[in-house]
């Protein structure tokens, strides 16, 4: 009921803004969801061909050669990339198309009418006044309640009340952070979920990507040893849990990452591995492209598809313009986080598929149950440079149109 409360509360907003613009004859900046440019699935090949068969008569069929008219098609492309491309976006919260009474979500907020900002302050007021206080407070509870209790635990030693102790106080631990972000979570498919031997993939969105699935059930999470406070959380879980940690000099070392991955799912005994396969956080209006190595291991693979609703509180951590301090507050000064989660079938290595193929099909697989767009791109582009590779597969694809393949100039 206060969700739909909410909703309508922000629809009305959205609904004066617009009627106050057309008042004044403002221009109100309207989000594009999908794409500014409407772009049609076709080949590089086919593309040429057409800008070739528009511009001349001359005989499509004959002998290929280069035309000044191919460029068109290159530097199109090009500007629809500085337009809008498909991979940069991704990196950036998602405009909404409707207000939902906090100004760092709306391009179009400023004052309309006496109303709507006596709304937009008693929000205001209620979100910082009343429900920031409380959930700083059931956030500290939390993670206070999971150090302690967890350092207890790992005095016991190693057996079955140990193991069902400490799944409980995660449990508990996570559930207490959930409701410090008013987390509202809606489970699917729960017979699919995650079982011991196994690992369990996801799109990633946020950190607290972690909380919404492990106030669910329990994981194994890995990940690089931190200090400070990280780094006492850290330590106290690994005494209740066997989570996976590595050294900083550790991560890069492939071999390494897969033998430890490789002999905790073995024992059937221990929790289901949690990885985020994209290696950055995206938009969650798309998934990128999944790393191939825990696809390698041959464990079965449990996907999860998180989709969440911006409306009330965008859950997408930019880590290159905010802290995780500052984004914290943000999430804790929020309406509320809104999500959905499925648990998809399990899924394994087909006989013939490499850890590349597989890894792409449960991507696809991710995607389509979120309503997620299925990218190829690399999420580490979002720090780092476009390959070469890219750029000479384009040349490539262009020179074989031109000279066509090895196979076809010994035929002629």
């Amino acid at each position: 009921v206060d969700i739909t409360c909410l909703f309508l509360s922000q629809r009305w907003a959205t609904l004066r803004i617009e009627r106050g613009a057309k008042e004044k004859n403002h221009l109100l900046y309207k989000p594009y969801s999908n794409a500014i440019i409407a772009k049609e699935p076709t080949s590089l090949e086919e593309e040429i061909k057409e800008i070739r068969r528009s511009g001349s008569n001359r005989d499509l069929d004959s002998a290929p050669e280069f035309e000044m008219s191919d460029i068109f098609y290159f530097a199109r492309r090009g500007v629809e990339s500085i337009m809008d491309d498909e991979v940069t976006k991704r990196f950036s919260a998602e405009e909404l198309e409707s207000w939902n009474l906090l100004t760092r979500s709306n391009y179009n907020f400023h004052y309309i009418s006496l109303r709507l900002t006596v709304l937009w302050g008693l929000g205001l007021l209620i979100r910082y006044g009343f429900l920031l206080p409380l959930r700083v407070t059931l956030a500290f509870t939390g993670v206070g309640l999971l150090v302690f209790l967890t350092s207890l635990v790992g005095l016991l030693p190693n057996g079955r009340m140990k193991n069902f102790l400490s799944e409980k106080v995660h449990l508990m631990c996570y559930r207490i952070c959930v409701r410090a972000l008013t987390a509202i979570i809606t489970y699917h498919d729960s017979e699919n979920k995650p079982k011991n031997g196994g690992i369990c993939v996801a799109n990633h969105t946020s950190p607290i990507d972690v909380i919404i699935l492990a106030s669910d059930g329990c994981y194994a999470m890995v990940g690089q040893i931190h200090g400070g406070l990280m780094g006492v959380i850290q330590r106290s879980m690994v005494k209740a849990c066997p989570h996976i940690w590595f050294e900083r000099s550790e991560v890069k070392d492939r071999h390494l990452v897969a033998k430890r991955l490789s002999d905790h799912v073995e024992d059937k005994s221990k929790l289901p591995i949690l990885i985020f396969p994209e290696g950055t956080c995206i938009n969650n209006t798309s998934v990128m492209m999944f790393k191939k190595g825990s696809f390698e291991i041959g464990a079965t693979v449990y996907p999860v598809a998180i989709k969440y609703d911006p409306r009330f509180g965008d859950a997408f951590w930019n880590s290159s313009k905010f802290g995780m301090v500052n984004y914290l507050l943000r999430m804790m000064s929020s309406w509320a986080i809104v999500c959905s989660v499925w648990y998809l079938p399990p899924m394994s290595r087909e006989e013939g598929e490499d850890a590349v193929q597989f890894a792409n099909r449960v991507k696809a697989a991710i995607a389509r149950q979120g309503g997620l767009v299925d990218l190829l791109w690399d999420g580490g582009l979002k720090r780092g440079k476009v390959k070469d590779t890219f750029k000479e597969e384009q040349q490539k694809l262009y020179s074989k149109m031109l000279v066509g393949t090895q196979e076809d100039r010994s035929r002629s």
